[in-house]
């Protein structure tokens, strides 16, 4: 014989109860809007930003400075790292660690393939555009990219 167990919550409870589970869910889904594919504002890269786990991270998919003359991916030759310098710049993760709070993703590293280094970043949208500020130190000392949502 199984017994079952109802709880029986009071109408406040059940409310309070609801609006934590809509709220958790919406903060989810405005954290989400940075998944996607999106283009330099001069057109000179692709990258796709997705979730992993609990961050979000993006991989390069093209690139004016990291495509030869036939189309084929460069490969990471400034990086310090002697058996990383034969890996593929496309495809390649080079923004990781971003955490979203209170409509910015913040706490990410992004990788610069010019000269083999990462440098902290964080990212916010406005307007459907990403903002992508990398820096070393300050922020303020930083410089920002911009990005338009392809997909």
């Amino acid at each position: 014989m199984t017994k079952s167990i109802y709880v029986k919550l009071s109408p406040l409870a059940l409310f309070f109860f609801m609006l934590v589970s809509t709220t958790n869910v919406q903060a989810q889904d405005k954290a989400d809007t940075i998944i996607g594919i999106w283009e330099m504002n001069d057109q000179s890269a692709k990258m796709e930003v997705f979730r992993s786990g609990d961050e979000y991270q993006a991989k390069l998919l093209w690139g004016k400075d990291i495509t030869n003359p036939d189309g084929t991916s460069k490969t990471d030759n400034n990086n310090p790292d002697a058996k990383l310098k034969n890996r593929d710049l496309i495809g390649m993760t080079y923004i990781t660690g971003l955490s979203y709070d209170d409509e910015e993703w913040e706490n990410g590293h992004v990788y610069n393939n010019a000269n083999g280094k990462w440098y902290k970043c964080y990212v916010w949208i406005k307007k459907d555009r990403l903002h992508l500020r990398g820096y070393l130190g300050l922020p303020m000392l930083g410089q920002t990219t911009k990005w338009n949502r392809v997909k």
